[in-house]
């Protein structure tokens, strides 16, 4: 195979169109308070990729949930001109894609959330991608994560919840291109082109929250795929200092 016929030093230096190193990211800017009227809410700018992502807290959990403790879930939304060409709203029926990012963002955010401490709320995360050049889950999980803190710091201050109930987390995407090169934060047009993919969500501890990807047409060799989720690991402290830095809130 060609990827074990050569076995050249991790590929850092730069051949991107953007111009980064591979292993660096897109600027990543979080606009808090976006929203009027949501509990928490969060424009996120990562490249020229653009995500609104708001928090609402309601009365009441589903029926399968118990009244002592809370819930969670997410909607995931690309609107129509979020693209190059015009998307259709999907009115109906959920795309493969929208469902599976929905459910994978439901999971990671429940995972980091101790919903015992929110008895009887339901947490709704809706993320609206307005324009999208790759990595929207990402965004979507950033500003989540960022929309969620400034919800949950105002029932702290208001003092409706004694304990910090959100663990410090990141997600970051990776793709793979053959041979050793392994590059981050693709862009859609690098997406389309990658051997394989991956989306690592952790917490600063370097805990798992979820690993999402796969191979693209080929397997994915085990080496090469460990690599992958080490350096995404690797990448998760620098990141949620970043969002901290943003929210202007020190990490515990």
């Amino acid at each position: 195979m060609l990827w074990a016929a050569v076995n050249p030093p991790p590929d850092t230096k730069s051949s991107r169109k953007d111009g980064r190193d591979a292993l660096q990211m897109r600027p990543l800017k979080l606009e808090l308070g976006y929203s009027a009227y949501a509990e928490g809410s969060a424009l996120v700018e990562l490249g020229l990729t653009r995500v609104l992502v708001t928090v609402s807290l309601t009365d009441g959990v589903p029926r399968h949930v118990s009244a002592k403790e809370g819930w969670l879930m997410a909607e995931y939304n690309l609107l129509p001109r979020s693209t190059k060409e015009r998307k259709e709203r999907e009115r109906q029926k959920l795309s493969g894609r929208t469902a599976e990012i929905q459910r994978f963002m439901g999971r990671a955010f429940r995972a980091a959330l101790d919903l015992s401490l929110l008895p009887n709320k339901t947490v709704i995360i809706d993320a609206d991608v307005l324009q999208a050049d790759g990595g929207t889950r990402v965004a979507s999980l950033l500003g989540g994560y960022a929309a969620l803190y400034a919800a949950l710091d105002r029932l702290v201050m208001m003092g409706k919840i004694d304990e910090w109930p959100l663990s410090e987390f990141a997600a970051i995407s990776l793709g793979w291109f053959g041979e050793e090169r392994i590059l981050l934060d693709l862009t859609h047009q690098e997406d389309e082109s990658a051997w394989a993919d991956l989306t690592v969500v952790a917490t600063k501890e370097g805990d798992v929250i979820e690993v999402h990807g796969g191979g693209e047409g080929r397997p994915v060799p085990q080496a090469i795929y460990r690599r992958m989720l080490e350096t995404g690991l690797s990448q998760v402290p620098e990141l949620i200092k970043n969002v901290h830095a943003q929210l202007r809130k020190p990490l515990s």
